[in-house]
């Protein structure tokens, strides 16, 4: 049994790195161990991560606000605080907060992740309508 507390050190926030486009903060609620990952995301309005697949899926767990989540076939989906999104293995999409919201979500990915590029502001536009 492993059990991860919460931040208890009060450590700041990490921020997004080269995978996200905007204002992100990552806290993770679980270190990798084992093929599963769970972090805790805020994305500021306009933010999201890149283009991406989970080897295994990812869940993704809508605490707050709103947002988007797109995949490669052209599903646009908006979210709210409840959603709950299942990518199935190597489905590759992206999600983030919408134009006017900022989103927090629970993300619980499965496996490595694959990067394959920037979301595109006019792409990214023209989502989130």
């Amino acid at each position: 049994m492993r059990v991860a507390k919460g931040n208890t050190s009060g450590s700041a926030s990490a921020k997004g790195g080269d995978n996200f486009t905007g204002e992100v903060f990552i806290d993770s609620v679980f270190p990798a161990a084992e093929g599963v990952m769970i972090s805790s995301v805020f994305f500021a309005p306009g933010s999201r991560t890149h283009w991406h697949s989970h080897e295994n899926g990812q869940i993704l767990m809508v605490a707050r606000g709103r947002g988007l989540v797109v995949n490669r076939e052209g599903d646009s989906v908006e979210i709210t605080a409840g959603d709950v999104v299942h990518a199935g293995p190597g489905e590759v999409h992206w999600h983030g907060g919408s134009r006017e919201s900022f989103m927090i979500h629970t993300a619980v990915s499965l496996g490595n992740t694959s990067w394959f590029g920037e979301v595109s502001n006019d792409d990214y536009l023209k989502e989130s309508k």
